[in-house]
């Protein structure tokens, strides 16, 4: 029997199937459509022993990308098991606001919390209530399991969670800084420890989620202290087509002086901005690569612009956690890009962090990139927001996790 896990994110949608009691991986796949093309989509489904198969897929939205996964899901299992070999399903969803602090299970209230705060994440919750609303059509009855982004920061100290406006801001209207790809952060800080045999109480991780949506995060003893991502994913580092954190003072002056709507604004910070934006060619920072080598001097300023944010976070984190002992990199960027990963660490020399360029340039996760002599220990790792999301809805299924 199996837990289904799906991810449905901005630029692609994961999922993995795992045994009910133990978690333990049994398929799992990918859709990805970073090229921008969602007709042209990559579909590829990994056996658990077995060969990985990959097709081209046409998904044009949301609800066909997680039908067409939740498919592909159960073609991997035995032939014969059908629907009923799975008996719940665990969802990433990435806003829970102030509403949702721990994982829950989906009723119609929780997917009207979720709509709510869709606003804030609107390139992630609605794909989210896409998924849910997919798998009760294709497994009708199997319970299903929101998993937070957002609840591992529910430890944020105010002093880390508050923004610097009128305190009535935060307490009549929730405005807050909320946090988010916890689900990733929380499994690197914990693998970072496993690979480097250290208890996690006794260490100090910076974090790197580096995909279509990127940040940064501080983790001391497990607990995340500080993170670049705020209110909405819209904040802190730049991403593939979010803008990140920027004065809003240009976001005033466009309203007044060019008449933009805050319609038209959300539009382009959430879909024409980040690396697109600066670039012009494209959300994926591989194909950035590939032009900056050719000349392009505005994809070598999109590169140049996101290691130098990337640094400075490093940087910062640091000091929010009085050091570093280990630094993480994951997702797409963080764990496929040996020159992202090389541009970020230089200059870091101050810190204690020094890369070894051929360690770095054959890197396949999980593993420590690091010069034997680093004093802080830099490690590239696979994410596994899949079986995070698969553990979880296991214990809200059991009742040990209370919403």
């Amino acid at each position: 029997m199996s837990l289904l896990a799906i991810n449905a994110g901005s630029t692609s949608l994961k999922f993995g199937l795992f045994h009910e009691q133990t978690c333990e991986r049994l398929a799992g796949g990918e859709i990805d459509w970073a090229c921008g093309d969602r007709h042209q989509a990559h579909l590829v489904v990994r056996p658990h022993n077995g060969v990985a198969v990959r097709s081209q897929v046409s998904v044009p939205d949301s609800a066909s990308a997680a039908t067409c996964a939740i498919q592909a899901a159960l073609d991997s299992l035995r032939p014969g098991s059908g629907v009923s070999a799975i008996t719940a399903v665990g969802h990433r969803v990435v806003h829970g606001g102030a509403e949702f602090r721990a994982s829950v299970r989906i009723d119609s209230k929780v997917k009207a919390g979720i709509g709510r705060w869709s606003e804030l994440a609107p390139l992630h919750n609605p794909p989210a209530l896409k998924a849910i609303e997919a798998a009760e059509a294709a497994l009708p009855g199997k319970p299903q399991v929101a998993v937070f982004d957002t609840a591992f920061y529910a430890q944020l100290p105010p002093r880390a969670y508050l923004y610097p406006v009128p305190y009535d801001w935060y307490r009549e209207w929730g405005i807050r800084r909320f946090g988010f790809h916890g689900i990733s952060h929380a499994w690197c800080a914990a693998r970072a420890a496993e690979l480097l045999k250290r208890e996690p109480a006794q260490l100090r991780v910076i974090s790197c989620h580096l995909g279509g949506g990127c940040s940064a995060t501080a983790v001391q003893g497990g607990v995340a202290v500080a993170t670049t991502s705020g209110f909405s994913p819209l904040d802190g580092l730049m991403m593939g087509t979010r803008c990140g954190s920027l004065d809003p003072g240009i976001l005033l002056h466009l309203e007044r002086q060019q008449g933009l709507t805050p319609k038209d604004l959300a539009r382009a910070l959430n879909g024409s901005a980040g690396l697109l934006g600066v670039s012009g060619v494209s959300a994926d920072l591989a194909q950035i690569e590939v032009a900056a080598a050719q000349g392009n001097e505005r994809a070598r300023l999109a590169f140049d612009m996101f290691a130098d944010q990337v640094r400075g976070a490093v940087a910062g984190l640091a000091a929010a956690l009085g050091g570093v002992d280990v630094l993480t990199f994951s997702d797409r960027i963080g764990e496929r890009s040996a020159a992202l990963r090389q541009a970020v660490c230089h200059d870091l020399q101050f810190m204690g962090i020094s890369l070894d360029r051929a360690r770095n340039a054959g890197a396949r996760p999980d593993a420590d990139v690091a010069d034997p002599g680093s004093r802080v220990r830099v490690l590239v790792i696979h994410t596994e927001e899949e079986l995070m999301v698969a553990r979880e809805a296991a214990l809200v299924l059991r009742g040990a996790r209370a919403g």
